[in-house]
């Protein structure tokens, strides 16, 4: 069974590693922190090297900051070493990051809002 999901691993790896870079970390969280956390959290976005996670609370935050290495070492082999960074933010965290995106001037948040869960 380890041969499988080795081999499993490898092709997930050579996947990610063919999608945009701003991409390939966001799809590649629910398989670094497996699906009992996947249920609960959502990769919202990559950009300057942080990969943003939403969390339900601040109890799952902390939880999760305690692991955070570990999840980072895990995406970095799936990604070729692009996320510096794994910030856990709360729902309203999240809301507050999409306004500031939109409200600046020339990003693309601004001139194409995407439609985030």
């Amino acid at each position: 069974m380890e041969r499988a999901g080795a081999g499993l691993q490898k092709i997930m790896a050579q996947n990610l590693g063919r999608m945009p870079a701003d991409e390939a970390p966001v799809l590649a969280w629910p398989l670094v922190c497996g699906t009992a956390v996947a249920d609960k959290t959502q990769a919202v976005e990559f950009a300057d090297g942080v990969l943003c996670v939403q969390v339900p609370d601040a109890t799952w935050r902390a939880q999760l900051m305690g692991l955070a290495p570990q999840y980072l070492a895990a995406v970095n082999e799936f990604v070729n070493h692009s996320v510096k960074r794994i910030a856990f933010l709360l729902p309203g965290e999240v809301a507050n990051r999409q306004q500031q995106d939109a409200a600046r001037p020339g990003s693309p948040e601004a001139a194409h809002p995407r439609k985030r869960a």
